[in-house]
């Protein structure tokens, strides 16, 4: 037989279009083409297939090989075709068996030994792969990753050469078990990273178990050294394990970033913290091809944007529509890619230039230029606002040192939150309009002091229901069904951004 076909996959975003390898042996002079809209890494191939067939043992045919890529409207990228060309070209000359070859897809780049290097993308690979039902041959390790995927049928492949007695029946490889990591396995990294360490704060940390608790947005804003990036990097610790659901789109989007999850932290939420000189090609994501960018590595996880004010105003303001759809459309001449963003973010800034509330250095217009570097829909989309004071004098010696445990908080975090999985199945920073009237009910009076208080902040009707919201989590929190005015008063303390703003323009008109 001098024809073939074998299956593969391209990569598209996250995405992974099926693609049939064709290749003919015919007579002629020799050479090797490759057709189908291919790629350089992908033209490249031919070198690394021979070398790697003639050093396994193998035959390299002296024939005339085209190889067509199908189909042939459909970029193809990434050193993965390469086994799949190989276990061609051996079928079409019939080296090794091909009956069963079209149960088969194949991914992988070879070494000029025949050895298997890992590829990119193995996540989406093994989700189209299982929804074909077919068995997917993968380097070892990627199969490690891709085994994670419940239902996939995936073998690992260190060499060319371990492929003729798996075709030949005198040697089958195994398929890899399905390895799923359950929760109580779940490690969530405390040992550096306690909130107990932080002295003071109680406010400070009751926000961030809310913040925790309904996944809801945070920003703290104080002077320098008053523990805004400490309290930050304890949110982690707090925040409960991501479901088998949830980890598997994560996995995938760092999949074809090149990020392998560590199989102790599968479960563990991402937590991101870009420098503010980013771009915000480097937040949302870009190139020619789009790749993810910041807020999808943070996929379910935290984006921890540190020195707020510092980013590009128009860097900040690329996130709002990813902050309310959880998703981020990035569209070029050629190529348009949608990525998952659901990410929770948390912010610190300094309240002026300098740092501080009241400074010689600064006056009240500068610090409200400052201030006005932050737009105001950004900040309404921020559901808790805290203000993070100093220690007063004598703490740092007379701590007690009886501080709440990461530990401990994440309990308190982990039953809020099924409270709110069983009740409306998403976390309360999710609800939408229609939800938030089922399940965020006010009587008469309480609602009527919701709106004076709204009316009187000059709030918006996204910062009305993100106030619902938070008095929602309160209340879970405290385990009580409905919402009191307490919670509501609550979360209204949570809005310091528009006090101070408040104050300033006052000050600044008077």
């Amino acid at each position: 037989m001098a024809l073939a076909c074998i299956y593969s996959r391209a990569r598209i975003g996250l995405e992974s279009p099926l693609v049939t390898i064709e290749i003919h042996l015919s007579a002629g002079l020799p050479g090797f083409h490759i057709v189908g809209l291919a790629e350089t890494s992908v033209k490249e191939s031919k070198s690394r297939v021979r070398s790697a067939i003639i050093n396994c043992g193998f035959e390299f045919p002296a024939r005339k090989i085209i190889v067509n890529l199908a189909p042939a409207d459909l970029p193809k990228e990434g050193g993965h075709f390469d086994l799949p060309i190989a276990i061609g070209i051996l079928a079409a000359s019939e080296q090794i068996p091909s009956q069963e070859l079209l149960n088969y897809e194949f991914a992988g780049e070879l070494a000029l030994s025949g050895e298997l290097r890992a590829i990119i993308g193995e996540i989406p690979l093994a989700i189209a792969s299982r929804n074909s039902q077919r068995t997917l041959v993968l380097p070892e390790s990627n199969a490690r990753q891709a085994c994670r995927v419940n239902a996939a049928s995936i073998i690992a492949l260190r060499h060319l050469n371990e492929l003729f007695p798996h075709f030949a029946r005198q040697q089958p490889l195994p398929l890899m078990q399905y390895q799923p990591v359950e929760q109580e396995h779940f490690v969530a990294d405390i040992d550096s990273n306690d909130i107990k360490d932080v002295i003071g704060q109680p406010l400070a940390k009751r926000a961030l178990e809310l913040a925790a608790s309904g996944a809801h947005n945070l920003l703290f804003i104080g002077p320098p050294g008053t523990g805004k990036t400490m309290l930050a990097s304890r949110l982690p610790g707090i925040l409960p394990p991501m479901t088998t659901e949830e980890s598997l789109e994560t996995a995938a989007i760092h999949s074809i970033c090149a990020h392998n999850l560590n199989n102790n932290y599968w479960l563990k939420r991402p937590f991101r913290a870009p420098h503010h000189t980013a771009s915000a090609a480097a937040l949302v994501g870009g190139g020619s091809q789009p790749v993810p960018g910041e807020i999808s590595l943070a996929h379910n996880g935290v984006l921890f944007l540190d020195e707020l004010p510092e980013y590009n105003r128009r860097v900040l303001d690329v996130l709002r529509e990813p902050m309310e759809s959880g998703e981020v459309t990035i569209s070029r001449a050629l190529h348009k890619m949608t990525y998952p963003a659901k990410f929770q973010l948390v912010a610190a800034m300094n309240p002026s230039p300098t740092g501080f509330y009241t400074d010689k250095r600064s006056t009240p217009e500068q610090v409200l230029r400052y201030l006005n570097k932050l737009s105001g829909p950004f900040l309404d989309r921020i559901d808790i606002q805290l203000e993070v004071c100093r220690l007063p004098k004598g703490l740092w010696n007379n701590n007690p040192n009886n501080n709440e445990s990461s530990k401990t908080i994440s309990q308190r975090v982990h039953n809020c939150r099924q409270i709110q999985l069983n009740r409306q199945g998403k976390a309360n920073a999710y609800l939408t309009s229609p939800e938030l009237k089922q399940h965020c009910y006010l009587t008469d009076e309480d609602c009527e002091f919701l709106e004076l208080a709204v009316e009187k902040l000059g709030l918006s009707t996204r910062a009305h229901h993100k106030l619902l919201k938070i008095a929602r989590t309160i209340a879970d929190l405290k385990q009580q069904k409905d919402i009191a005015k307490e919670h509501l008063i609550e979360a209204l303390s949570y809005r310091a951004m528009d006090r101070l703003i408040r104050h300033l323009t006052e000050s600044v008109i008077g």
